[in-house]
C-alpha cells in the first residue's frame, strides 16, 4: 500500500458527507441562479459546480454576475 492510498481511508464519513452537500449546494445555486438571470448555458454552472470548488461561484460572480462592475 502506498502512503497516498491510506490517506482517503483518515477522512472521515461526515466530511465526504459535507463535501458532497457543498458541492450539491454550489451545483444547485448556479444553475438556478443562471437560468433566472439568462445566461446562455445554465447547465455548464452547474455541471461544473458539481466538479469542484470554489472557483466556479468565484468565476460565476465576475462573469455572469458582475460583481467587479459596482
Amino acid at each position: 500500500m502506498t502512503p497516498t492510498e491510506s490517506k482517503f481511508d483518515q477522512l472521515p464519513l461526515w466530511a465526504w458527507i459535507g463535501i458532497a452537500l457543498i458541492l450539491l449546494v454550489q451545483s444547485t445555486w448556479l444553475y438556478v441562479d443562471s437560468r433566472r438571470r439568462g445566461a446562455r448555458h445554465p447547465w455548464f454552472w452547474g455541471i461544473w459546480g458539481i466538479i469542484q470548488a470554489p472557483v466556479p461561484t468565484i468565476v460565476y460572480l465576475f462573469a455572469v454576475r458582475k460583481i467587479h462592475r459596482k
